[in-house]
């Protein structure tokens, strides 16, 4: 099986380890994980924004107050 070395400065790795242990797992599970919980991350955000752009009519009809329509100016362009 494939591995990895990865060097960390001694802060950097106090920080990691802390973080392995408020999640209760062991330093090496904790950083095989994050590169696959980014993963999750950033398809998530990919679907959300694309949901927010899919329904952003629909917020701005039920919320006109709320948040500037979509095609409006904003900032100080808005003037």
């Amino acid at each position: 099986m494939p591995s990895l070395n990865v060097t960390f400065t001694d802060e950097e790795l106090e920080e990691v380890r802390a973080a392995a242990a408020a999640e209760g797992k062991s330093l090496k599970q904790y950083v095989h994980d994050l590169p696959l919980r980014e993963r999750r991350r950033r398809q998530f955000v990919r679907y959300a924004a694309s949901w927010g752009e899919a329904h952003r009519s629909e917020f701005d009809d039920a919320f006109p107050d709320e948040v500037p329509p979509a095609g409006r100016k904003r900032g100080a362009d808005a003037a």
